[in-house]
C-alpha cells in the first residue's frame, strides 16, 4: 500500500478530472505522506477520526491532492470522490479543508497550519495521551513570522510529541525560495529554535522511515524536525523543478505523456535531489 507511483498517478487522475492546480507541489511530498501513512501515523481501527489517533496536519495544504491519493489508498475516498475532483458539488476542494474526515486543518492560506498542529501536540501532553503530531510546512511557507513562533511555542512546551517536516523543493508559487525570501541554513535555524533536527533526501523512503523512528524515540523533551530535500513536480520529468507546474492545468496530451511516464520504473526513478534544488 502508498505505492509513490501508484499516488501519483492518483494525483493526475484528480488534477486532470478537476482541471486543478498544483501538482509539483502535490508531487515533492508523496514518499513523506505515504512513509508517514504506511509506518507511523497511529490511526485506530483505520479510522480517520477516532479520538486517540495521531495527527496528520498539511500545513502547506495546496498539496492536499497528494493526502487525498493517501485516503483513496485507506478506503476514506470513493473511485467517484476522485473522478469528481474540484467540480461542483464535489465535497473535495483544491486546499485542505477540515471538515472532510481524515484533514485536521483548513489550510493553504499558508502560516497557519503548523500552530494548530502545536496546539494540538499541546493538548495531547496535557491530556497524558501518547499522541503524535506530524506536521508538513513548505519551504516557501516558512516565509511566514507565523511560523516561527509556532516553533518558538514547541520548544517552550517541550512537545517531544511533534514532529515538523519541512519539505524543502526549493520552489513556491512565484519563483524559487531564494530568490523570493532567502532561508539560509533551515537545519541551523530548527536546531538554534531548540529542535531536534535531522535533513534526508525527502524520496527515500528507507531514509524517511529510518528519521522518523530515530527521532521519534529519542529521549529528549525537545521537539523534533526534518528537512526533506525535494524535488518539485518529482515523477514526471518535464514537471520536475518546473514551476509552472504550480499553477499550470493538465490537457490531454500532458496528461497522457505524465501516465506513461509513471508507467515506467526506469524514468520514475530518473531524478535525484541534490542539495538546495
Amino acid at each position: 500500500m502508498f505505492d509513490p507511483k501508484k499516488l501519483r498517478q492518483t494525483i493526475l487522475k484528480m488534477a486532470y478530472a478537476g482541471s486543478a492546480l498544483h501538482i509539483g507541489c502535490a508531487f515533492s511530498i508523496v514518499e513523506i505522506l505515504a512513509v508517514i501513512y504506511r509506518s507511523h501515523l497511529y490511526l485506530p481501527n483505520h479510522e480517520p477520526d477516532l479520538p486517540l489517533r495521531d495527527y496528520l496536519v498539511l500545513s502547506k495544504g495546496h498539496g492536499v491532492m497528494a493526502q487525498y491519493a493517501c485516503m483513496y489508498e485507506l478506503g476514506w475516498l470513493t473511485d467517484r470522490d476522485i473522478q469528481d475532483y474540484a467540480r461542483d458539488g464535489t465535497i473535495l476542494k483544491g486546499l485542505s479543508d477540515a471538515h472532510i474526515k481524515g484533514l485536521e486543518v483548513s489550510s493553504g492560506s499558508l502560516g497557519h497550519g503548523l500552530s494548530v498542529g502545536v496546539g494540538l501536540a499541546l493538548a495531547a501532553k496535557k491530556n497524558h495521551t501518547s499522541q503524535r503530531c506530524f506536521a508538513i510546512v513548505g519551504d516557501g511557507e516558512i516565509n511566514e513570522g507565523a511560523i516561527w513562533e509556532a516553533l518558538l511555542f514547541a520548544a517552550h512546551f517541550e512537545l517531544s510529541n511533534l514532529l515538523v517536516i519541512v519539505d524543502k523543493n526549493g520552489y513556491q508559487a512565484m519563483g524559487a525560495t531564494d530568490e523570493v525570501m532567502r532561508l539560509g541554513n533551515i537545519v541551523d535555524k530548527l536546531q538554534a529554535f531548540g529542535f531536534e533536527t535531522r535533513e534526508v533526501d525527502g524520496h527515500d523512503e528507507l531514509s524517511l522511515d529510518r528519521t522518523i523512528h530515530e527521532l521519534m524515540g529519542l529521549d529528549s523533551k525537545s521537539p523534533r524536525a526534518i528537512v526533506a530535500h525535494t524535488i518539485k513536480g518529482k515523477g514526471v520529468s518535464f514537471m520536475e523543478n518546473n514551476n509552472i507546474w504550480h499553477y499550470t492545468r493538465l490537457n490531454d496530451e500532458t496528461y497522457q505523456l505524465a501516465i506513461a511516464e509513471l508507467q515506467s520504473y526506469s524514468n520514475y526513478q530518473s531524478s535525484e535531489p541534490q542539495g538546495d534544488v
